[in-house]
């Protein structure tokens, strides 16, 4: 039996937080049979409802900087008070063995892939509107208003970068946000094997 020689495409999802990106991607990745989704790693203290290796690669400050020195990351960045980066074995493996790697990364990470990667397809994931960001932000109860506020200040920005994106998700109903995502997902590996 011939094996495939198919590289695999590095999908990179983003968007600003509480627009709903993990959700989608939770109902979109069992669709998709030659995807897989690449835990980032943090340092942000892990939730009582998460599980290492699940949610994230939680590392200590440490632990994360000496990785970087290492050159273990495909692209990292400090987001509030902690920081976040895409390690280099969740993605390159999977790639090399033909699978579609989904990346859910902040806006700055989304850019230096884009930099270091220039067929990674990035998908931008927006909210409806400004108040149902907040209102989503506040309604999950996991952070401090200060935390809160710095994320919206921070949404603004992510939202003006829209334009950068291949494509753009209005996650205002999460059936048709994650249709439109399986589409737009299937629509961008279709236009790779052409």
């Amino acid at each position: 039996m011939a094996q495939s020689t198919r590289q695999g495409r590095l999908l990179v999802i983003s968007g600003p937080s509480g627009a709903g990106k993990g959700t989608l991607i939770g109902k979109v990745l069992p669709r998709l049979a030659n995807a897989v989704l690449s835990k980032s790693a943090t340092t942000r203290p892990m939730r009582p409802d998460e599980q290492q290796g699940r949610e994230y690669h939680f590392l200590t400050p440490d632990e994360f900087e000496n990785r970087v020195r290492e050159g273990d990351f495909i692209e990292h960045v400090k987001y509030g008070s902690n920081r976040y980066g895409t390690l280099k074995s969740e993605v390159t493996g999977n790639l090399d063995a033909g699978r579609d790697v989904v990346l859910e990364i902040e806006l700055e990470g989304a850019r230096r892939v884009r930099r270091l990667i220039p067929g990674a397809v990035l998908i931008f994931i927006a909210p409806p509107d400004f108040a149902e960001l907040e209102r989503r932000l506040t309604a999950r109860n996991t952070e401090t208003p200060a935390v809160i506020a710095a994320r919206l200040g921070r949404a603004r920005e992510e939202l003006a970068a829209q334009k950068e994106f291949d494509y753009i998700i209005v996650n205002d109903n999460v059936g048709k946000a994650a249709d439109e995502l399986e589409r737009a997902i299937r629509s961008a590996l279709r236009e790779e094997q052409t």
